[in-house]
């Protein structure tokens, strides 16, 4: 579900929306300041998470995830990507989560290394390039940066710890996918004992900085059984009859948006989730402005993107915030 704008709208959109917040598009490219508090840390609970109320306190519309990090504007699923997110105000950000040869968990989106980094010309001899075939310190040397622009040259691919650690460093919060667990089997245990050595799996994490999700619903219950507490949710669009099944164990349906209509959302707003509340939708992948107006039309609750500062100025109004 990868979608990256025409590079010039993406660089306007990005450069006004800076000036706004007091920044440059150059300064957010070189590195960001860790701001005083978390921004967008929102008023009311939500599934056991504060709004984000698209990303300013006491504003009203869906909260707007960085989708990879602000991954219009940088590589996808790197550190990068995520500081950018941050100095655009953004504290939720979404992310992919694999497992290398020698068993490390790496935030990466593709289950080959192809896409997104130099691999075919630093190990030329083994196509198909599948991240389980790497060991952790191998892909450490791959750039994960340049096929984006030159400017991200030598980014690489971090591992979950690594990821985990600068997401707590700037007062983010995490929208975290087991991707593909058919391939890893038991990614889920090991995701949550990653969570809990880094700090994660405490009340406040808990509460108001972290989402489990998955395209499967075997690895959502799986992560529900061990964990009841945390907040998680299906990647898909079941069909209204079978959504009472969902709710057993998650609190949200987050669909594909060009799946969902205005009453497929009150439906699911019509349910209880796991933990007792009424259960929630974020829809994927919508990068522009009359797309994010239609879903929030429909009542999502929230809204993953590429372009979080686009989406926000369309749910807000440009100067909202």
């Amino acid at each position: 579900m990868y979608v990256r704008p025409a590079a010039a709208a993406a660089a306007a959109f990005l450069g006004f929306t800076l000036t706004l917040l007091g920044g440059t598009a150059a300064s957010a490219a070189t590195g960001p300041s860790v701001p005083s508090s978390p921004s967008g840390s929102g008023s009311g609970p939500r599934s056991g998470v504060p709004a984000g109320t698209a990303g300013t306190p006491g504003l009203p519309g869906p909260v707007v995830y960085a989708h990879r990090g602000a991954s219009a504007y940088a590589p996808e699923n790197t550190l990068a990507a995520i500081d950018l997110a941050m100095r655009l105000g953004f504290d939720w950000v979404e992310n992919d989560v694999q497992r290398t040869k020698d068993g490390e968990l790496v935030v990466v989106h593709d289950d080959t290394l192809a896409r997104t980094t130099d691999v075919e010309q630093a190990f030329p001899d083994r196509k198909p390039w599948r991240v389980k075939d790497f060991t952790a310190a191998e892909i450490a040397t791959l750039d994960a940066g340049s096929w984006f622009g030159e400017e991200f040259a030598g980014e690489r691919v971090p591992t979950l710890r690594q990821y985990l650690a600068r997401v707590d460093r700037n007062r983010q919060r995490l929208l975290l996918e087991t991707k593909k667990p058919e391939l890893y089997p038991g990614v889920e245990k090991q995701t949550l004992q990653v969570l809990d050595e880094a700090g994660w799996l405490d009340a406040d994490h808990v509460k108001r900085r972290l989402v489990v999700q998955s395209f499967s619903a075997d690895s959502v219950r799986i992560v529900h059984d061990l964990r009841p507490d945390l907040v998680t949710a299906f990647l898909g669009t079941p069909t209204v009859a079978d959504l009472p099944k969902y709710a057993r164990f998650t609190d949200r349906i987050n669909p594909w948006h060009t799946t969902i209509s205005a009453d497929w959302v009150a439906a699911v707003h019509d349910l209880r989730g796991a933990h007792g509340k009424a259960m929630e939708v974020d829809t994927w992948i919508v990068d522009d402005a009359a797309t994010a107006r239609k879903v929030q039309g429909m009542g999502v609750d929230g809204i993953i993107t590429n372009a979080p500062d686009v989406v926000r100025q369309a749910v807000l109004g440009a100067f909202a915030y």
